[in-house]
């Protein structure tokens, strides 16, 4: 058998918007096959097309699956053949057990109960496949999210996976997990299980992929051969987006002012863990149009410094002194941090940004209503007038204002968050992981935005598990390891070598 997937002139449209156009796709047996494109291209429609999602009569074109054609109605009817498809939203339950979690939908019973002993020995015999030494009785939520992802991996060969469907698997991950998760899919490689692999991250496919098919604007662009000749990065990325990125990183020449914010001495405590301390007599300070990298690896401490900074949003016993534009303020809650002048975009916009079943309009002007009210009383037409000038500002493609936030792809809903928080007219901005899950094309107009905000003279910090991304837009770095900041470096001097020297040399003293 040539191919054990072929998807043949498929084409997929919702309300006049032609989402996928005769979009062809062929994996062969026992292979990974890299699905790319910039977000909006029509690589998650074209995978819910294929499972299932959208069942077979709201598309055009056929989907033939091990030598015959196959019509799916349901989810269950592509998992009932072996294909199995991995969200990036891991859909695992945080208060149920790992064996639990891979046997939810179909657990072994004997007269109709579930045998428990036979759950505890499969997953037991499943968890040694992917790698997890895990008890099989550990709740999910007492895991990291790398071994989240091996559950999820688990749980799909607990359903005799042939075809496994992977979207942005390490986006949440860090460096050793991502590697780890890359290993197993070589693996299962030999084993005969083919994979689609859909990532951002070039560099993972480029080592992985066998082969990769790259979508733009929902129509096939192109197939590349990674066993015929070498593929670089710059050529994925000129096919996804349909011009040369000379430079990944837009030119910036920074004016850096005075000193506009200062933190002293500050710590923090774990939140439920109240004698661990997260953060360790951190000073930091960020000057007038500067952009201020923290780097790190994961549980390094960044995220949690950022959110006690705004407003306590984490942690217990926080302490320390914050210091805008010369004069104390007070960071004590959220409406005081917003207050004083400082905004803080989350890592996780679907979650902790966004309200996705609202429209564009509701989600701008969310934090800052006030300026969009009369006596407390919202002005509909003061919220439209905002809504749509950051729409056309921060360049939101969408229908109107009145879209919901939820169906934009990731780069359009990483500018509404921006857009909600300037909307606050904040002095000193915090990115976290600000370019996470969005493709090369929407990341190069994020960092455009970032530097249109830091020569508007405020402060922005930017913490990323991306190196190469600090190295290239931030004027200087700080290290974070942890709970305290072990190196800095200005943008001229900084390296990835020097950065992760810096680590493990601090690293190993805790």
């Amino acid at each position: 058998m040539d191919a054990i997937l072929e998807m043949r002139g498929i084409s997929k449209s919702f309300t006049g918007v032609k989402a996928l156009n005769d979009v062809n796709l062929f994996v062969r047996p026992g292979e990974i096959h890299a699905l790319v494109g910039e977000n909006g291209a029509g690589k998650s429609t074209l995978m819910k097309v294929l499972s299932g999602v959208y069942p077979h009569g709201s598309y055009e074109g056929d989907i033939v699956y091990e030598g015959e054609e196959r019509r799916f109605r349901t989810l269950n009817d592509s998992e009932a053949l072996g294909i199995i498809i991995i969200h990036q939203e891991l859909a695992l339950i945080p208060l149920m057990s790992i064996a639990e979690n891979i046997f939810l939908a179909n657990p072994p019973s004997r007269f109709g109960i579930i045998d428990r002993t036979e759950v505890h020995r499969r997953s037991k015999e499943l968890l040694a496949k992917v790698g997890l030494d895990e008890a099989p009785d550990t709740l999910i939520t007492n895991i990291g999210v790398g071994k989240q992802q091996l559950v999820e991996i688990a749980k799909a060969l607990s359903k005799k996976v042939r075809l496994l469907i992977l979207d942005e698997p390490t986006a949440s991950l860090n460096e050793r997990d991502s590697q780890a998760l890359l290993d197993l899919l070589v693996e299962f490689r030999r084993q005969g299980i083919s994979s689609i692999l859909i990532s951002h991250k070039l560099n993972e496919i480029s080592r992985v992929a066998d082969r990769i098919t790259v979508l733009r604007d929902g129509r096939t662009i192109g197939m590349l051969d990674t066993h015929e000749e070498p593929v670089e990065e710059d050529r994925i990325i000129r096919m996804m987006v349909d011009r040369d990125l000379e430079h990944r990183y837009p030119e910036h020449t920074p004016k850096i002012g005075e000193t506009i914010l200062t933190v002293e001495d500050w710590s923090v405590y774990h939140p439920i863990h109240t004698d661990r301390q997260v953060i360790r007599n951190v000073n930091f300070h960020v000057k007038r149009g500067e952009i201020v990298g923290v780097a790190g690896l994961m549980g390094a401490g960044r995220t949690e410094f950022a959110m006690s900074l705004f407003g306590h949003s984490y942690g217990r016993r926080i302490s320390g002194r914050v210091t805008l534009e010369g004069q104390e303020i007070d960071v004590s809650t959220v409406t005081r941090a917003i207050d004083a002048g400082l905004a803080y975009v989350t890592e996780d916009r679907k979650q902790l940004g966004l309200l996705l079943e609202e429209d564009i309009r509701k989600n701008i002007t969310l934090a800052n209503l006030d300026d969009v009210s009369n006596r407390s009383v919202l002005d509909d037409i003061r919220e439209l007038t905002v809504a749509s000038d950051y729409r056309k500002r921060m360049r939101i493609r969408s229908a109107d204002v009145y879209q919901e936030a939820g169906k934009l792809s990731g780069g359009n809903q990483q500018k509404v968050v921006l857009s909600k928080w300037l909307f606050t007219d904040p002095k000193v901005l915090i990115l976290d992981e600000p370019t996470r899950g969005i493709d090369v094309g929407a990341k190069y107009e994020i960092y455009a935005i970032i530097n249109e905000l830091a020569d508007s003279g405020r402060g922005v910090i930017v913490i990323s598990s991306e190196m190469p991304e600090l190295l290239g837009i931030c004027d200087r770095i700080c290290v974070m390891d942890h709970g305290m900041f072990v190196g800095e470096f200005a943008a001229a001097e900084a390296t990835q070598e020097k950065i992760m020297r810096s680590i493990m040399r601090k690293g190993g003293l805790q």
